[in-house]
Order: structure tokens, then sequence, then C-alpha cells
């Protein structure tokens, strides 16, 4: 089993087709046909459906798929131990919190660069609802995420930085009754909706208005404009808190309901680049 036939694999279903993944390999798309159907004619099974232009996996395709990255992973790390020497270089890919990347991690990654200024860092938006995808199939290394503080995972290794607490926050102006009783949330998918929505449950106040916004930033400036009341992460608003900008409510809420987490597949290997991320990101834990 040629692992260019396992590469070529992943690659079409990474790109959603044998043509797209011979422009991404730079092989001819009938190169993409052979490897396919050799590895077929070795393993005496399809993997495909060719149905017109698209495909998809046949049930021993779907039986195959992680059989497949285990091994392309596993030559990864074969290649890694090779050439890894004791100080940390080459690429290292963490996934990140929009929260965390805008108003936490920069900081940090000065940290790291100043100490490991070989290593190629490269941070990616999280996909929350895909999480364990992403760091099974090596798009990221690793990632740090904002979660509830009693989060467990059977499929990830997840370590703990710090517990947070979450502040409601609304302008320190005066305010039109609209304003005062709107909620601006963010996407269902975020970790700390859940914890709103319960908050807003036991107060009795489901039927409130609310305008749902992408990021924690345009939350914010929404807030700033007194366009209506938010529920966000303490390390997200503090220092607009600590100035004045923004008025904090005092609710109820556990204190720290919250917690940012490291979190990578539990069959990751831990390079020396990621293990010295790691060790940095601790350092920050009470920054």
């Amino acid at each position: 089993m040629e692992l260019r036939h396992l590469m070529t694999f992943k690659t079409i279903i990474d790109a959603g087709g044998f043509k797209k993944a011979a422009d991404e390999l730079g092989y001819a798309q009938s190169s993409i046909t052979a490897h396919i159907k050799e590895l077929e004619q070795e393993l005496g099974y399809p993997l495909f459906d060719r149905l017109g232009k698209s495909i998809a996996l046949t049930q021993a395709g779907r039986r195959f798929l992680p059989y497949a990255l285990d091994m392309i992973n596993l030559y990864s790390k074969s290649k890694e131990v090779m050439k890894e020497a004791n100080e940390p270089s080459g690429e290292l890919k963490i996934g990140a919190s929009e929260s965390l990347m805008v108003y936490w991690l920069p900081s940090v990654i000065m940290d790291f660069m100043k100490h490991y200024p070989k290593v190629e860092l490269r941070i990616k938006t999280i996909d929350y609802d895909n999480l364990s995808n992403q760091l099974k199939k090596g798009d990221i290394d690793a990632a740090v995420l904002v979660e509830t503080s009693s989060w467990k995972s059977k499929e990830l290794t997840i370590q703990k930085i710090r517990d947070e607490k979450l502040s409601m926050i609304q302008s320190p102006h005066k305010t039109n009754h609209f304003a005062s009783d709107t909620m601006l949330v963010t996407e269902y998918s975020c970790s700390w909706r859940p914890i709103m929505e319960y908050y807003l449950k036991k107060e009795g106040r489901t039927s409130v208005p609310r305008i749902e916004l992408p990021s924690v930033e345009a939350i914010k400036k929404c807030v700033l404009c007194g366009l209506g009341r938010s529920m966000l992460p303490h390390f997200s608003v503090k220092d607009e808190i600590d100035k004045g900008e923004l008025k904090a409510i005092k609710t109820d809420l556990e204190e720290t309901p919250i917690a940012i987490y490291t979190a990578f597949h539990k069959d990751k290997w831990v390079s020396v680049n990621l293990e010295a991320f790691l060790n940095v990101l601790h350092n920050h834990k009470e920054v």
C-alpha cells in the first residue's frame, strides 16, 4: 500500500473531487484515477461511488478512512522524529476561538515567537462543531478555546489553563427601554450562549428581543453604542469596564462558569513545537 495512494485518497475527500485533487497534488487526473483503482484493487472493495460529476464514499471507503488517516499521520510523525532537533522549528498549526485570538493570544504569540523564532506559527479559526475532526485530520495540531468549566471529551486530551467568569455588560449611559431589554448574543455554537440562555430562563426573561452578531468585537461595539446588553467573557471586556466605557451588571451566575482550555487529539504525538507552545500558554495563565 503506497503512501501516495493514501494521500490521493485523503485529498479527494478534502478537495471534494478527483479533478480538484489532481490540481492540488499536481497530478494529471488520469494519475489520480489510477491511484484509486490500484488502492481499490489492493483492498478488494470500491472506495467511491461515482454519481455523475459528484462522488461519495462507499461504506468500505468510510470504514477505511480512519485507518488511512492514521497511516498518513504515522508517516508524518516518523519524519518529524527524524528531523526534529532539541530546538523547536518548522510549522505549528494552532486553532483558536475568536475571543481568545483577539483579546488574549496576541501577548502569548509575542512571547512564544520571542523564545522560538524558528517556529512557523499558523493561527487558524476553530470550527466548534467539527473540532475533533480538525484535530484528527491534522488541520490543526492543537486548539485553544473557551468552554464550560466542566467540559470533557473522550476523543481529546484537554488541559484547563484557567477558570474564567462571564460579565453581563451594558452602556454606562442612559438607554431607552428597548435597548435595556435587548440581548446581543453570539451564535448558538458559542460555548457560553447556553449559559446566557439558562440565565434568561431563570430570570423569567425568555421572551426578550435578541440580536445575533458574528463576533465578540461586534457585540462590544453595539453595547458601547447603547443597542442592548450582552454577556461576554470578562477578559474580553475588562479594559472597557475598568475605563468606565462599559458597565458590569451584577448577576447570580456561578463565579466561574467558563474556562480557557488547550485541546489536542488523544492519539496526537506532542512534538517539541507543541510542547513549547503549551508551556508558554501555561506561563500566561495568570496574565
